[in-house]
């Protein structure tokens, strides 16, 4: 019973931090976005692409922080892992279009074979405020997928 108490009083404080965080603006940096990055493709590497996904997925897992969060797709454009839209799992997204009508994935793709890695800028629906707004995502090309992690202005 206590130990249920402890769990419960843990996550209510975890939730207030979190909930805090976002309300002063706790957006994501650039640096951030890095680090989530080749920590993802670090851990891609050591595990078998299904867990690696699964943990990539999980909305309450270490590849997830404040507006942060990590997204993999193949070199079609198909998602692999998506952090904050399971509904995308599985689609292929290189004729998805962001409000400006920028081709914004197969950009990804572009990146991800010339140069390995990068930054591309794009307008998305931010998943906290659910406002579409400028964002600039940094990939690597890990094997034969691409790990990403964006951050919005």
């Amino acid at each position: 019973m206590r130990a249920v108490l402890k769990g419960l009083l843990f996550g209510l404080f975890a939730m207030t931090l979190n909930h805090a965080a976002l309300a002063a603006g706790g957006k994501g940096s650039a640096d951030e976005a890095i680090a989530l990055v080749k920590k993802a493709a670090n851990y891609l590497k050591n595990n078998d692409k299904e867990k690696a996904y699964a943990e990539f997925d999980n909305n309450k897992g270490q590849f997830i922080d404040r507006d942060l969060y990590i997204f993999v797709f193949d070199m079609s454009g198909k998602t692999l892992a998506h952090g904050s839209n399971p509904k995308l799992l599985g689609k292929n997204m290189t004729d998805l279009k962001d409000a400006d009508g920028k081709y914004f994935v197969r950009s990804f793709i572009e990146v991800a074979n010339t140069k390995g890695k990068g930054w591309i800028d794009y307008k998305w629906i931010n998943p906290v405020s659910k406002a579409i707004e400028q964002k600039s995502s940094y990939i690597e090309k890990v094997g034969d997928v691409l790990v990403g992690c964006g951050i919005y202005k």
